[in-house]
């Protein structure tokens, strides 16, 4: 992980510090249904206030393509993010003040170009720049990438409690480490599974990805979601793990149903004796329970993915049993846990176990580029 500079590094006192966040909230008929990404940047807002900064904070909304899209204006935000602070927010451009709060960037085609005129149009807003936005860093946009290279930069306080929690979970861990992966294709997680096997002592494979890792072994999976033409992949995947001394869990049981739905008829049944006619859809008790065996031995995990069709109980319990084992350990100070991505968040969350892990990140694809091992250019952007 590239080093770089926090607001321990900055005097920010009478200065104007523009704050690069992510307001791209839930809405719901014109209000914000789900306040979390405000919240998650309460810290450095009030911390750069209290410190006698103007802030001028700028984010995204959706996808308006470079357009003036009053559908996705931020100015619905204003209030909910003024009651969050306990400070008046002004809005608009061409607004002043104490706190100001931009219109959509993405409203101009400067910024997903990143442009250097919009760079340096954001630029001259303010004297200081400070990203907070790490479901952003993986774009090279005006806002992440241009800014931080025509101003003094530095990580605000969410930027930096996630890359401290990442760099502790699979750049500098304590061994064993464990990653838990799934999901439904090994074709989007693929880069992910290269570069973990390189990296951790022991990999679980869930999800309907599991199933395509069953088939390419020579199971019959009866009619699993499965990609048949991954299947030589897979094999590479497994023979690269063995190459690199990285163990391997995959279902040695699990539970079947005909369909996916609610109220379904279900069983448990070996993962070499699926019906022709049934579709396995969450690990079995045998299988969870070898994965909490090696958890207990390990002091890092890294998850990203569910074990099953959480959605849908019963094919939730996988899940729900890994990651209380996961909590427990984590909170008795054995296990070093971090998780991340969409999904991952919302099938922790039927497990109460969110509270409970080291660090969850929400940001999806910055945190699946993490997993890859790729360069994220807004971090490298704040390179000292």
């Amino acid at each position: 992980m590239t080093k770089f500079q926090t607001l321990d590094d900055l005097d920010v006192a009478g200065k104007r510090v523009l704050v690069r966040v992510d307001l791209n909230v839930p809405m719901r008929d014109g209000l914000v249904s789900d306040a979390t990404r405000i919240d998650a940047v309460r810290p450095t807002i009030l911390e750069l206030l209290d410190k006698g900064a103007n802030v001028v904070l700028a984010s995204h909304f959706g996808r308006p393509k470079g357009q003036a899209v009053p559908d996705l204006s931020l100015e619905p935000i204003v209030p909910v993010l003024s009651a969050a602070l306990g400070r008046a927010v002004s809005f608009g451009d061409g607004a002043s003040g104490e706190l100001v709060l931009l219109e959509n960037l993405r409203f101009d085609p400067g910024e997903e170009a990143n442009d250097p005129a919009f760079a340096r149009k954001l630029a001259g807003l303010a004297d200081l720049y400070v990203d907070d936005a790490f479901s952003c860093t993986h774009r090279a946009h005006a806002s992440i990438d241009g800014v931080a290279r025509l101003l003094p930069s530095a990580a605000g306080r969410l930027l930096e409690k996630e890359l401290t929690a990442l760099t502790q979970a699979l750049e500098a861990p304590e061994h064993p480490v464990m990653a838990v992966v799934g999901g439904n294709k090994i074709s989007t997680k693929l880069g992910v599974l290269e570069n973990l096997i390189e990296k951790v002592d022991q990999l679980v494979i869930g999800g309907a990805m599991a199933n395509t890792f069953l088939l390419a072994d020579g199971v019959q999976v009866g009619n699993s979601l499965v990609e048949a033409d991954m299947t030589e992949t897979a094999r590479n995947v497994m023979q690269a793990a063995a190459g690199s001394g990285c163990g391997v869990i995959l279902p040695s049981d699990g539970l079947v149903a005909g369909e996916l739905a609610a109220d379904v008829s279900w069983a448990t049944v070996p993962a070499d004796r699926i019906p022709a006619d049934k579709m396995m859809l969450d690990i079995g008790p045998a299988t969870t329970a070898a994965i909490i065996g090696q958890m207990n031995d390990c002091r890092t995990l890294v998850w990203n993915g569910p074990l099953g069709a959480f959605e849908f109980p019963p094919f939730d319990q996988g899940t729900r049993d890994v990651a209380g084992a996961a909590a427990d350990r984590t909170r008795s100070g054995d296990l070093v846990s971090v998780a991340g991505g969409g999904d991952t968040v919302a099938a922790l969350a039927t497990a109460n176990a969110v509270e409970a892990f080291s660090y969850v990140s929400t940001a999806g694809g910055a945190f699946l580029e993490w997993l890859e091992g790729k360069s994220l250019p807004g971090v490298d952007a704040l390179s000292r």
